[in-house]
């Protein structure tokens, strides 16, 4: 498996959430189901990912500002407000229990993945989502190390009834791939990292135009 088992979601952050999706449709020939608004501003759309063909618990949210929402501001979150393009910012890793002693560990090797934060998402329907988070802004460029999430009694997304592309790979890059170690093996998550100029992270999915690459 060229991606952590661990994985829950990827973030692909876009400036224009309608044109994003928009334009996600025409590249991979699948439409982005509407996930739904956040409290902080935001709001997502959602395509399952699914592995050797079948369901599995993971899946890729599209998210940018919220259309709909009442402050105009800029929305600070991923990195979103200085966005000039789409790109892959991020990734989470699945907590099934104990968030907080995840937490713990990744901070013994030196790395403090934030606090924990409970989330929140109105779906079209009118209902709510609630999860736990544990994440960091992000710096200028993504680092090629995850956030934790725990969805408590939520139903994880992805083995929910969307849309779904293939997930065939995820890998990174790092100046020093060697100084994230600690921290990814703290996190639970197995990720391939090169080196490279700059963090980076990249997706190889698949879908009905065949395979296309997110970064």
């Amino acid at each position: 498996m060229s991606f952590p088992p661990t994985l829950d979601h990827l973030v692909y952050t876009v400036p224009d959430l309608a044109g994003g999706a928009a334009a996600f449709e025409a590249r991979t020939g699948v439409a982005p189901a509407r996930g739904g608004s956040h409290p902080v501003g935001t709001a997502n759309a959602l395509v399952a990912l699914t592995v050797d063909g079948a369901r599995a618990p993971y899946y890729l949210e599209i998210i940018g500002p919220d259309p709909e929402r009442d402050d105009p501001g800029p929305v600070r979150v991923f990195g979103i407000a200085g966005l000039e393009g789409p790109r892959l910012a991020a990734f989470a890793v699945r907590v099934d229990a104990g968030l907080e002693a995840a937490v713990e560990r990744a901070r013994a090797v030196g790395h403090d993945p934030g606090g924990i934060e409970p989330w929140s998402r109105a779906t079209p329907g009118g209902t709510v989502l609630r999860w736990l988070l544990a994440r960091r802004e992000l710096p200028a460029y993504p680092a090629p190390v995850p956030f934790l999430i725990d969805w408590g009694r939520t139903p994880q997304p992805g083995l929910g009834d969307l849309p779904a592309l293939e997930l065939v790979s995820l890998r990174a890059e790092h100046p020093d791939p060697g100084s994230l170690e600690p921290a990814l093996r703290a996190l639970g998550a197995d990720l391939e990292v090169a080196t490279g100029p700059a963090p980076l992270l990249e997706a190889v999915l698949r879908g009905p135009r065949g395979e296309f690459v997110l970064r």
